[in-house]
């Protein structure tokens, strides 16, 4: 497995639930470290920044810097960036949305945005869900940066984006582009970043609907790592298979 240049970890469920550190993966990647292998952190959950977002992994006991962590706000802003320049964008989501497309130089808007993109939003209200499905009506791309319906913390599965997304689609009848996992984009930008050609590279994670189907849409190794949100017995019955299944990253010897 020395072969790997490009490690890419998903976050929630992979390395932490909530505000819980998972003891495994913490210790996997201080080895990696070690070994002189920075990897890269992969979240479908837009609400922080990435400054945020590395402030949460040292509280952890994880080092690690910006330019390690791509989020799903990051790729989706990105996105916008390159294929709907100078449009207005209209957004549902947190402070790690925001400043990703205010990085981008994205004009945003209240309503009668050219294009709406949901993210996470602890805050969401009636009142915002109403005005994004306005403009969708009158036109406005849809756009996602994940559809997870579910997310893991250390109370459980609780409500995703994607959970969001059903209700907007539901009631405009359009549905979203989606900018995160199970699309590549992320990855896209990841292997642009680290120059690694696709056999150098691996996706890590517990959700087969999302890390695992990104990984293999990629074209790259996968692992799938029990006790997250795809169960094993659900894994096996898919019809194509992680490279990898580990019941931990303990299981994982990167010297081998």
């Amino acid at each position: 497995m020395e072969r790997y240049k490009a490690i890419c970890l998903d976050l929630d469920g992979t390395v932490y639930k909530g505000s819980q550190a998972i003891p495994e993966s913490i210790a996997f990647i201080r080895t990696l470290q070690q070994s002189g292998i920075e990897p890269y952190f992969i979240t479908n959950n837009s609400s922080r920044t990435g400054l945020e977002q590395q402030q949460k992994l040292k509280l952890l006991g994880v080092e690690t810097t910006e330019k390690q962590i791509m989020t799903s706000a990051i790729a989706s802003a990105k996105y916008c960036a390159q294929h709907y320049v100078g449009k207005s964008v209209q957004m549902i989501g947190e402070s790690g949305l925001r400043e990703a497309l205010l990085n981008e130089g994205i004009r945003l808007v209240e309503a009668d945005g050219d294009i709406v993109i949901m993210g996470i939003d602890h805050e969401i209200t009636y009142n915002k869900l109403a005005t994004a499905c306005l403009s969708i009506r009158n036109g406005a791309h849809f756009l996602a940066t994940n559809g997870d319906l579910a997310l893991p913390n250390e109370l459980g599965l609780v409500p995703g984006n994607g959970a969001f997304i059903e209700l907007v689609k539901a009631s405009t009848g359009v549905a979203p582009m989606i900018l995160g996992k199970p699309q590549s984009y992320m990855l896209e930008f990841i292997q642009q970043q680290s120059g690694a050609s696709k056999q150098e590279m691996i996706m890590i994670g517990d959700n087969y609907e999302t890390d695992i189907l990104s990984g293999i849409r990629f074209g790259i190794d996968t692992i799938h790592l029990q006790g997250g949100v795809t169960a094993l017995d659900e894994v096996l019955a898919k019809l194509e298979h992680p490279t990898y299944m580990f019941k931990t990253l303990a299981e994982w010897n990167v010297e081998s």
